[in-house]
């Protein structure tokens, strides 16, 4: 429970929330950057660093006269993308339209996708059968081997990383679950590599381009033509 409390404190800090929110967006920064983004000096954002990084959250690497924070592993990210979750839910206007904001429309959430595209694909992938949900747990079926095979993306070598292969994740701006673990990440790569995404400076929001839009409908049955933000 001291533990717990401990941890708790650090996050709930309002410039150390902004860093490890900052950290979602899946690179490495520097203190410096990390600066500017939470509008604080150098020396309070070392600071903030070095008790992250004592504490185990962050880790610090350093490249010539850089050094560079990120988490210390998946599972940290995952679980601030989760503490987004208990954030209210905007009401609706009049109207009962409710704007989307490029970052609830399509972003990354550290290395795999979210926002509402993120969760249209797991729904594709789970009405194609693709995926299986087994008691809130996913599963990938035998047909979804020789789909992604098709897709360009082997499943060996992604089964054998030491991380999570494929569970859900429940995405904080649509409050239902989209993909995670080593499959999820692997089908973002797919997608910046072959140019249906593209990430925005500065930003965790991403692009979809038209050949995006196209593939997307093609391989996930996906239509974005009406989806505004």
């Amino acid at each position: 429970m001291d533990q717990f409390k401990q941890i708790a404190a650090l996050i709930g800090d309002p410039t150390r929330a902004t860093i490890m929110w900052t950290l979602l967006d899946g690179r490495a920064f520097t203190a410096t950057e990390l600066a500017i983004t939470a509008d604080t000096s150098p020396p309070n954002i070392s600071m903030h660093l070095n008790k992250l990084v004592h504490a185990g959250l962050l880790k610090v690497e350093s490249q010539g006269r850089h050094k560079y924070y990120k988490f210390s592993g998946k599972e940290i990210a995952y679980a601030i993308e989760a503490m987004a979750n208990l954030v209210p839910r905007p009401h609706t206007n009049k109207s009962g339209y409710q704007e989307v904001a490029p970052i609830k429309y399509c972003r990354t959430c550290y290395d795999h996708l979210a926002g509402k595209v993120g969760v249209l694909i797991s729904d594709s992938l789970l009405q194609q059968k693709i995926i299986l949900n087994k008691n809130d747990s996913f599963e990938l079926s035998n047909k979804g081997q020789n789909w992604l095979y098709g897709l360009g993306i082997h499943i060996d070598e992604l089964q054998q990383q030491r991380r999570f292969f494929l569970r859900p994740c429940l995405d904080w701006s649509e409050r239902r679950y989209h993909i995670a673990g080593s499959l999820a990440a692997a089908i973002l790569n797919k997608m910046l590599s072959e140019d249906w995404l593209r990430k925005i400076n500065d930003s965790r929001a991403v692009l979809i381009t038209g050949k995006g839009k196209k593939n997307l409908y093609e391989h996930f049955k996906i239509s974005l033509a009406w989806h505004r933000y």
